[in-house]
């Protein structure tokens, strides 16, 4: 679709493409009832009979070559029928989701505290989409939770236009190649799917791996969803590594900042006591480090920084440090397995015994670090939104009996900031509510986003009945990020 846009896509009557389907299903029916019928009558007839010479040889050649052209009709009908189909399902599941979206947008959520304003949805050209708030224009004054929104619904539903617009690409290249450009010689590429279609593009742009940048992994993550579920477990088989690399696994969960923060950074002047405030929280970074409380250290000294620039969550480390958060993350997988094992099964099923392999993601789910039994993620993060991403794959065993597997990974993400109503205090030195909001606001440090993933891992999730044996343990984290590691960001923010 050239310059495919939101509104296309919100406006597009899919009714009669689901018409198209309809009436090329029928054609599909009546050729192969002429098909049969050329081969079981004329066909076998003009075989049988017993008169020869020139006009025999003839004839019969002629009746042979007509017969094939019906079965070519049926072979190209087939094929247009199992695009259009697969392109109907497709573009029905993207445009209910855009849609379903733009509504959750516009009614924002009056139960947060401030609400989440409404939010519209709108044309930002050459494919994009722009999200602004409904009754008022976007300041320095918004916060950033409102942003994090805000962009998180563009870029989604930039996604599904950008989805829908390569699923018409496809059906187009598809449909040519079936036709093959000539009214009187039916029969060329033949499609059961659109897999034929996609999945070389999918194995070409996993091949990049680490190397893939940002449009290619977006590409890429759009593709694996919408290859069935037998292409998907034969990319996956070939290409695992590289998916990983690519990033298959990142979160498409709604990720935003859990409250408005500090406010705006920088919209006051600083004074003395916000200097002085700043003198105390360098010391308290330093005295945490040498309480070995490293990475909550090294979150406040960039904050002190000023840079806002994102930081990488160590979730491994995460995960290693505080066995609540462990049991957090086990809990979630428990809670979906079985569904996702079922589901998973299901497919197999109904793929005749083939591999087969399916995406799943767990719901956000947030987490509070226990100030007494894990201080340093407390004041290094407090709590964080977290959930599980992965792919369950089913393969028969040297029986064919099936044998069900979840590779996946934890996510994690959080705003470090400071509300009105946060102190902090460690050891001797003792900070008042408030005061470190006072930084972000008078420019002194300033609030950033933290994220990270965990390594894969890989659990049995089970062959004839469910596995219920414990989930693999996080792995055993480094030594970076300690104190004793000469390129810390506290190091690097403190200009030590």
């Amino acid at each position: 679709m050239g310059g495919f846009s939101y509104s296309d896509l919100i406006s597009l009557d899919l009714g009669k493409l689901g018409t198209a389907v309809s009436d090329w299903k029928t054609m599909v029916g009546e050729l192969d009832t002429l098909r049969t019928s050329v081969y079981s009558g004329l066909v076998q007839k003009s075989d049988a009979a017993r008169w020869q010479g020139v006009n025999a040889g003839v004839t019969k050649e002629f009746v042979r070559s007509t017969a094939k052209e019906f079965l070519d009709l049926h072979a190209e009908a087939q094929s247009i029928y199992n695009v259009l189909q697969d392109a109907h399902t497709e573009l029905a599941g993207i445009q209910k989701r855009a849609k379903a979206l733009t509504e959750e947008a516009r009614r924002g959520n009056p139960s947060m505290e401030p609400p989440d304003p409404g939010l519209v949805a709108s044309d930002g050209g050459d494919g994009t989409v722009k999200v602004q708030m409904a009754n008022m224009c976007t300041t320095k004054d918004t916060p950033q939770r409102t942003l994090d929104l805000m962009k998180w619904y563009a870029d989604t539903l930039t996604g599904l236009v950008s989805h829908a617009a390569e699923i018409d690409a496809a059906v187009t290249r598809a449909l040519r190649k079936s036709h093959g450009g000539d009214p009187n010689n039916a029969g060329h590429a033949t499609y059961t799917s659109l897999d034929e279609e996609q999945l070389p593009r999918a194995t070409q742009l996993a091949s990049l791996g680490k190397d893939a940048n940002d449009k290619q992994r977006a590409e890429l993550r759009r593709l694996w969803e919408s290859l069935s579920p037998e292409a998907r477990a034969t990319l996956w088989q070939g290409h695992k590594d590289d998916l990983l690399a690519a990033g298959l696994l990142s979160p498409t969960v709604k990720r935003a900042a859990p409250d408005v923060g500090s406010g705006p950074h920088g919209a006051e002047s600083p004074g003395a006591a916000e200097r002085r405030t700043r003198e105390k929280m360098n010391l308290l970074a330093e005295g945490a480090d040498w309480q070995g409380m490293n990475d909550a250290s090294r979150h406040m000294a960039h904050y002190l920084g000023n840079s806002g620039d994102p930081v990488k969550l160590p979730v491994d480390k995460m995960l290693w440090d505080d066995e609540g958060f462990r049991n957090h993350i086990d809990q979630s997988i428990r809670q979906n397995q079985n569904k996702w094992r079922e589901q998973a099964l299901e497919e197999f099923k109904r793929n005749g015994g083939r591999p087969v392999a399916m995406p799943v993601e767990s719901r956000n789910h947030d987490y509070s670090f226990d100030q007494g039994k894990d201080p340093n993620w407390f004041y290094a993060v407090g709590s964080t939104r977290s959930n599980v991403t992965g792919v369950v794959t089913v393969v028969p065993d040297a029986d064919g009996r099936p044998k069900v597997g979840l590779d996946y990974q934890v996510n994690a993400w959080d705003r470090y900031n400071w509300d009105e109503g946060k102190g902090v205090s460690i050891g001797p030195l003792d900070i008042p509510d408030g005061q470190p909001a006072r930084l972000h606001k008078t420019g002194l440090a300033q609030e950033f986003d933290m994220s990270g993933s965990s390594s894969v891992k890989h659990y049995d999730l089970g062959a004839s009945v469910p596995n219920n044996e414990p989930l693999p343990g996080p792995d055993e984290p480094g030594r970076e990020g300690g104190r004793t590691d000469p390129g810390r960001e506290q190091q690097r923010a403190n200009g030590r």
